[in-house]
């Protein structure tokens, strides 16, 4: 008997010691680094780092918050997996003695996924909420209309249909269409298509938004923080030259777009504007991509010549 207790102690000293290592190791880390920190160190767990509004920090948070608790749960699921395969591996014929429940045991692995999830479905509200928030006096409205397979911006005096159209920006094949917004106000997105489903995306900014045709008007705010010049796309496969319906969203301080827009208003070009602000005339971030539709129509026009 007293053979087996000695036996038995160190190996209960060093799991008691390896599991109070893996605690503390656990919580230094836990401690000892920001949510920044963790991201940057993993490279932000396949998610946009570099966002450029106030909506797309907090679904940043969000997800490296979510994946680290992922983590933490899932380390501590094998670590009882593998604790359990050696603690209980075959040692003898003698079969281990049997138990029919283990009540602390079954609230513990019920109670604790319960609280997992509540804690995330809280934040994934909150954050969701305040990403879907649409304020009753924006500071810049701007209605955004797809067609195939180019933008058109308008920058409006109100909100809804009736608002009028004080300035806009056309895209065309030969030049890349760019949206001038101020840093540090309420923007209001009012999106709708002539033709058929486009999807409005700027990877920094948010998630894509879908452009629906018709009455459908898909409206979102943002509040841009960062000044610089980003690309968006067309996020909607929507026909042939999908791939090519790229514009460029610049972002400057709210003096520079009030004489932006100005400019505008007084009939200069979206290029004479930009140039007026200091800011280069077309855009750095992407560039108009060879069509070839005119080669495409002429090899079509040369094959019904030719009867093929």
């Amino acid at each position: 008997m007293g053979a087996r207790s000695s036996a038995t102690r160190p190996r209960a000293v060093g799991r008691a010691a390896g599991l109070g290592l893996g605690g503390a190791t656990l919580l230094m880390l836990l401690s000892g680094c920001s949510i920044e920190d963790w991201g940057s160190a993993f490279g932000h767990f396949g998610w946009p780092s570099n966002g450029i509004t106030l909506q797309a920090h907090e679904m940043y948070d969000l997800w490296i918050a979510s994946v680290i608790a992922a983590l933490v749960v899932g380390f501590g699921v094998w670590g009882l997996i593998f604790w359990c395969v050696i603690r209980y591996r075959k040692r003898g014929e003698e079969l281990p003695v049997q138990t029919r429940f283990n009540m602390p045991m079954e609230i513990l692995y019920t109670v604790t996924p319960v609280l997992i999830v509540s804690v995330l479905f809280y934040y994934t509200a909150i954050v969701q909420t305040n990403v879907d928030k649409l304020s009753k006096n924006p500071d810049q409205v701007v209605e955004v209309v797809a067609f195939k397979w180019n933008w058109q911006f308008n920058y409006r005096d109100g909100m809804g249909e009736e608002a009028n159209t004080v300035a806009s920006t056309v895209g065309s094949s030969d030049v890349i269409p760019i949206l001038v917004l101020p840093v540090g106000q309420k923007i209001r997105f009012e999106e709708t298509s002539k033709d058929v489903i486009h999807s409005f995306w700027v990877p920094e900014m948010l998630f894509k938004r879908d452009v629906f045709p018709g009455s459908v008007r898909n409206v979102f705010e943002v509040t841009l923080d960062k000044e610089g010049r980003y690309v968006g796309r067309c996020a909607e496969l929507c026909g042939t030259y999908h791939a090519f319906m790229n514009f460029e969203l610049v972002t400057v301080t709210p003096q520079e777009f009030d004489t932006f827009l100005d400019a505008k208003k007084d009939g200069k070009t979206t290029q004479e504007a930009l140039t007026a602000i200091g800011e280069e005339p077309y855009a750095t971030t992407t560039s108009p991509f060879n069509t070839r539709r005119q080669a495409h129509s002429w090899n079509q026009s040369e094959n019904v010549a030719a009867g093929k």
